[in-house]
């Protein structure tokens, strides 16, 4: 864990991203922070630029809602999912899909990059994980073991390992580096309910939150559950690691955003603001924004006060 001391909270200046035709599912920011990317109940995915709140894109496409939404690393690709069983590649450069990726029998609820953005994973409710080549949109793995739906996946900081969360209430760290067609995985649990969201951290922690209203804070490399996060009212929807690791953001299924600290456990801020219930939330890059989704159609902007007073302001 980070033993550095974290800053503290504050809501300023809010933006409203309020054009969506529907709920919004997912949101991701790009790499430099400049993009944020939103996945909507309508069946599109939208591009927004950060500082200003421009729209900058509106892409149709999916016959189904989106469910997830992911910026590759190297951020020059995103992946939406859909409810119409397929996941989607897109070029950011020109706005433009570039793979239409079909093999899942039901809705896609998850995708994922690798760190080198060569590798897509996505799973669904057809209880399968799918490992995808990105430059040819060919699956190079079927991984096969979850007994209820995928929900969601991330990859670890390396390539080795991926974990994917199911509603069979078990995390599954897949090891990659083992040969075709059979792939080794262990199984993380502990939760009493079903997984609805993982996050790797970037020294290789793993968040997951679960429909039993905690999350849990694991070191996948020793299978052991480091700290239990308590407090939501309802089940988990989003987390999000900020990225010095001091703080851990948790979206729950009512009107508020949790922040934790992630060395203590203790919440640290319940934030109250958010119109409808949070779908979603993610930390800009540098850590000194939160955002997160509303079903109300709207995102909202809340912002980190650091100890440095020359931090530009945002």
């Amino acid at each position: 864990m980070n033993s550095g001391v974290p800053a503290t909270l504050a809501v300023r200046r809010v933006k409203f991203f309020g054009r969506h035709g529907g709920e919004v599912n997912s949101s991701a920011f790009s790499p430099d922070g400049q993009m944020l990317l939103t996945g909507s109940e309508d069946g599109c995915v939208y591009g927004w630029e950060t500082r200003s709140g421009q729209l900058l894109w509106r892409l149709g496409g999916h016959t189904g809602p989106v469910k997830f939404c992911r910026f590759s690393p190297d951020g020059h690709l995103f992946a939406s999912a859909s409810c119409d069983c397929t996941v989607r590649l897109w070029d950011v450069a020109r706005a433009k899909c570039l793979q239409v990726l079909k093999g899942h029998q039901r809705s896609v609820e998850t995708v994922s990059f690798s760190p080198d953005s060569r590798q897509l994973a996505s799973g669904g409710w057809d209880k399968r994980v799918m490992l995808w080549e990105v430059q040819s949109g060919q699956m190079l793995r079927l991984l096969v073991g979850h007994r209820d739906s995928v929900q969601s996946s991330d990859f670890s900081p390396t390539v080795n390992c991926l974990a994917t969360g199911s509603w069979d209430s078990t995390i599954r760290i897949w090891d990659l580096r083992t040969g075709t067609p059979a792939v080794s995985h262990q199984a993380l649990e502990g939760h009493s309910g079903n997984i609805s969201c993982l996050c790797y951290s970037a020294s290789g922690l793993l968040a997951s939150g679960s429909w039993d209203k905690t999350i849990h804070i694991w070191k996948p490399t020793t299978s052991s559950l480091l700290i239990q996060l308590k407090g939501h009212v309802t089940w988990v929807k989003s987390i999000a690691f900020s990225p010095d690791e001091l703080w851990l953001a948790s979206a729950g299924y009512s009107r508020m955003v949790k922040v934790w600290d992630c060395n203590t456990g203790k919440c640290l801020e319940t934030l109250k603001g958010v119109l409808d219930v949070a779908h979603t939330c993610a930390f800009t890059p540098d850590g000194k924004i939160l955002v997160s989704g509303a079903a109300d159609q709207t995102r909202r902007r809340i912002s980190r006060t650091t100890k440095s007073p020359s931090d530009p302001q945002t």
